[in-house]
């Protein structure tokens, strides 16, 4: 599966965001190099996210050929113990969508650490590549229309509702949408599985 060239756009709109909202935010935004809480637990990722991650995975394969090496042996330790709880289909890494795979999921790989995640140095080691769920958390957004703004549990303590709300980064679900319908895929998978493909 390739990466839609309009992946790159939806990236620069929401690096752009994300900078706008940290620099709204300023001190509320507990976000920083080292902060990892968001890096623990298994989390649903599209097929626009895993076709980015496997793009950003040949690009640091070609340049930091240790680096990518790295990164799989994690994803590999990963699958090796979480794999046979998986709710889908361990084979293919598609999550099931039946509600019993569903609810089997609220409770998988929950203090798990991302595959992505450098033990050593506390950093993404695909940062430029990562999922949506991880370039939208943080700062206050909505996970679709008409949901309710949230943030991570870590920033804004103490902060007037007035300030969340001023501090919101817009998310582009539209065009995020419309690249994923050309990826052909509507099943969803967790990164591990997208590091390995």
């Amino acid at each position: 599966m390739q990466l839609p060239a309009g992946d790159a756009q939806l990236v620069q709109i929401m690096d752009a965001a994300s900078a706008e909202a940290a620099r709204q935010a300023g001190p509320w935004l507990a976000c920083r190099p080292g902060c990892t809480q968001c890096c623990h637990g298994a989390f649903a990722i599209n097929a626009l996210d895993a076709a980015r991650l496997r793009t950003g995975m040949n690009a640091l394969h070609a340049a930091d050929p240790e680096t990518a090496d790295a990164i799989r042996k994690r994803a590999r330790s990963w699958l090796d113990e979480f794999g046979p709880d998986f709710p889908g289909n361990a084979m293919t890494g598609r999550l099931g969508d039946s509600d019993e795979d569903q609810a089997r999921f609220e409770d998988f790989g929950n203090d798990a650490p991302c595959p992505a995640l450098n033990p050593e140095t506390g950093l993404c080691d695909v940062y430029e590549w990562r999922p949506m769920t991880c370039r939208v958390f943080g700062p206050p957004t909505r996970m679709g229309e008409g949901d309710e703004l949230g943030c991570c549990e870590l920033c804004f303590i103490g902060a007037a509702e007035s300030k969340i709300v001023a501090c919101e980064m817009p998310v582009p679900h539209e065009l995020e949408t419309q690249l994923l319908a050309e990826t052909g895929e509507s099943g969803e998978t967790v990164v591990a599985f997208a590091l390995l493909r």
